[in-house]
């Protein structure tokens, strides 16, 4: 395997930029063509195009570069993948507390809470039926 990679770079630096000839004309259907021979009835327009590398300064990658650029652009994924997954992880998580409190009001009977002096008081049915129109829009904003 190291053979062919050598190999393959060595080919590579020594390969020299080519032009090969290119002629475009239009045929008698009217349409465009492009030829390696020039037509031989027809007025055509002579293309010089560069076949190689692009650029004689850049150099081409190594194999190890592009190892590295790859391993990047998984390490990139998989970090991305876990971000999603605690996020969702989260909006699962409160869109079950949700649920969980809009079902302690959709249960009925009596619901107390604290105050601000720390004592204990009951809720009235008026604002039961509020809570749990409170809790179902949370429930259903959580939960989309």
């Amino acid at each position: 395997m190291k053979r062919l990679v050598i190999l393959a770079i060595a080919l590579a630096a020594f390969a020299q930029v080519a032009t090969a000839q290119l002629y475009k004309y239009v045929d008698k259907d009217g349409k465009t063509v492009y030829s390696d021979q020039p037509p031989p009835n027809a007025d055509s327009k002579q293309l010089n195009v560069q076949t190689g590398t692009s650029s004689p300064t850049a150099a081409p990658k190594t194999a190890l570069e592009r190892d590295k650029e790859l391993q990047k652009g998984r390490d990139d994924s998989a970090k991305k993948s876990a971000e999603a997954a605690k996020a969702q992880g989260q909006k699962d998580q409160a869109c079950q507390s949700a649920k969980d409190n809009f079902a302690q009001y959709a249960a009925g009977g009596r619901v107390q809470r604290t105050n601000a002096n720390g004592e204990r008081e009951f809720l009235s049915d008026d604002e039961i039926d509020a809570a749990r129109e409170k809790a179902q829009k949370q429930m259903d904003d959580a939960c989309k």
